[in-house]
């Protein structure tokens, strides 16, 4: 029975703490990148799924934050969801990305909106786990706006209705949902209300079940879950002690029955 470990992490440009983006220097940024590897090299993760992180953006030293990681982790698999392309002097490149020991079969990135910063998405990839298909959704909701939240998932499920039509007889269990789901502080309500549309297709349980993950000093709020279906088995999930980012990673590991 397949064994997998996953961690979400939104690194935050890897600014670290530094509240105003653009204001962090090429070395402390490169310096950020090797402590988030030195941190996923001790959790020993087979997946990890990264939101704000960047390609190549002129706010983040312009250089490639998803191969330096590959490079310090040794991870052989790796593909980025960009959600946010922005050319000229003030360039900007940057969204959501996969780590992977396990081989990458299939990739697609759906973009939210056409804004020039700050605009979301998901990353989908399909794992090949030892000749298993298991599909996985890397998601980033908006920060501030319930109604943006509220459609951003309707427009997830609706991809994921066409997926399944089109890609479902081949995976051996429902997507895997992970990220940066931004609820606010008093309601669940992006994870709430994927979770009731999800039952639609399996039992999926929400992890972490305790713990706060932003801001990462003195957590105060739940913004980051990975959603599991029913066949992932002896779940352990947990809030991981780091201070590496606004964000705190959450690990979750399972078996595939």
């Amino acid at each position: 029975m397949p064994h997998l470990r996953l961690v979400t992490f939104n690194i935050a440009h890897a600014r670290g703490l530094n509240p105003i983006q653009g204001l962090t220097s090429v070395q402390k940024l490169r310096r950020n990148l090797r402590r988030i590897a030195q941190l996923i090299e001790k959790l020993q993760p087979d997946v990890v799924a990264l939101q704000e992180i960047d390609e190549c953006s002129r706010w983040a030293g312009n250089f490639d934050h998803l191969e330096y990681l590959q490079l310090h982790c040794g991870f052989p698999h790796a593909v980025f969801g960009i959600n946010t392309r922005r050319k000229g002097l003030l360039n900007l490149c940057y969204g959501n990305a996969l780590l992977s020991r396990h081989p990458i079969r299939e990739t697609e990135t759906v973009v939210f909106g056409l804004r020039s910063v700050g605009e979301k998405g998901f990353l989908f990839v399909e794992l090949d786990v030892g000749g298993r298909l298991v599909p996985v959704v890397n998601l980033h909701l908006h920060f501030s706006s319930r109604e943006h939240r509220i459609r951003q998932i309707g427009r997830l499920l609706a991809w994921l209705r066409e997926k399944l039509r089109e890609r479902g007889a081949f995976w051996d269990l429902p997507p895997i949902i992970c990220g940066d789901f931004n609820n606010p502080g008093h309601s669940p309500d992006a994870t709430a209300a994927l979770l009731s549309h999800l039952s639609d297709y399996a039992d999926y349980a929400l992890h972490p079940v305790n713990g706060r993950t932003f801001p990462s000093p003195l957590p105060q709020r739940m913004l980051d879950f990975v959603l599991l279906p029913p066949a992932c088995e002896s779940v352990h999930s947990e809030v991981v002690r780091a201070i590496l980012s606004d964000h705190r990673p959450v690990l979750v590991e399972f078996d595939l029955a």
